[in-house]
């Protein structure tokens, strides 16, 4: 090779690699929907602390997210107006006022006195007699603290509800003794009355209690004990939305209320 020679001249080209190639903006999205996630975390939790209203709004809506349950007459509406308590769901109402009673300090010792039974008219709730008397002072229509405490619960939940409320009162077969012009009718009816002015002090709203009766001795609880405890009783009823009221629906024969007390044994 000369000196005028000169060798070729080689170019080599290389291309740099790029790795796992481009990803898109798929990262984005995922964050995207990922803080859309924990804002509607913080919205229903800062919503849990609101009233009860909007609490029940919110739960109802959980429960039925397709709002199905309008055309049953048991959905709660977004703007936190009340359940409609129907057949179908008069065991859920059931539940609930068993979980607020529970949160009464003196529950405990009134469990066995407080009972609830779903029938063919709606949900009934009875608040029985002992022997020493637990709701009522003994032949009055004076409610004692206890009674005071748990008609204000069950006001509180049952104020929303559209539902109907009856108040009945019962008492025992003994005769009531001490004034010539009171009976058990009268004692039966006064107490119903007491149960209902509380609970409306408490929140049930204008027209909601329909009917407020006192049926004496005549619909004992435990009939082969007509003396018994237990038949001395107040019972708070919430009528199933779809069942008419009748003005004699379940009301004592007029031969009935004309009965007078046999002796005059003092009442317990």
């Amino acid at each position: 090779m000369t000196a005028q020679e000169s060798p070729p001249i080689i170019v080599i080209k290389k291309k740099a690699g790029h790795g796992g190639g481009h990803h898109g903006g798929a990262w984005k999205v995922a964050y995207a929907d990922f803080v859309t996630a924990m804002m509607a975390l913080f919205i229903v939790l800062w919503l849990m602390t609101s009233n009860d209203k909007i609490r029940k709004a919110i739960s109802a809506y959980f429960r039925d997210p397709s709002g199905s349950g309008k055309m049953a007459g048991s959905a709660t509406t977004g703007t936190g107006e009340a359940l409609s308590v129907s057949k179908q769901n008069m065991n859920n109402l059931k539940n609930d006022l068993e979980q607020a009673l529970k949160k009464s300090p003196e529950f405990d010792k009134l469990k066995d006195y407080v009972q609830m039974s779903v029938t063919g008219e709606g949900l009934r709730v009875e608040l029985l007699e002992s022997e020493r008397g637990t709701f009522f002072e003994s032949g009055s229509p004076e409610p004692t603290g206890a009674a005071r405490e748990l008609l204000t619960r069950l006001a509180e939940q049952l104020r929303d509800l559209p539902n109907d409320v009856m108040i009945e009162g019962h008492t025992d077969s003994k005769p009531y003794a001490g004034r010539p012009d009171y009976s058990n009718w009268e004692l039966s009816t006064d107490r119903a009355n007491a149960a209902r002015r509380l609970m409306q002090s408490s929140g049930l709203r204008e027209g909601q209690i329909i009917q407020v009766r006192g049926f004496a001795d005549q619909n004992p609880r435990d009939r082969d004990d007509p003396e018994a405890a237990s038949n001395r009783r107040v019972s708070i009823i919430v009528r199933y939305q779809d069942i008419p009221v009748k003005p004699d629906d379940s009301a004592p024969s007029p031969e009935a209320e004309t009965k007078e007390p046999k002796s005059a044994e003092k009442k317990r």
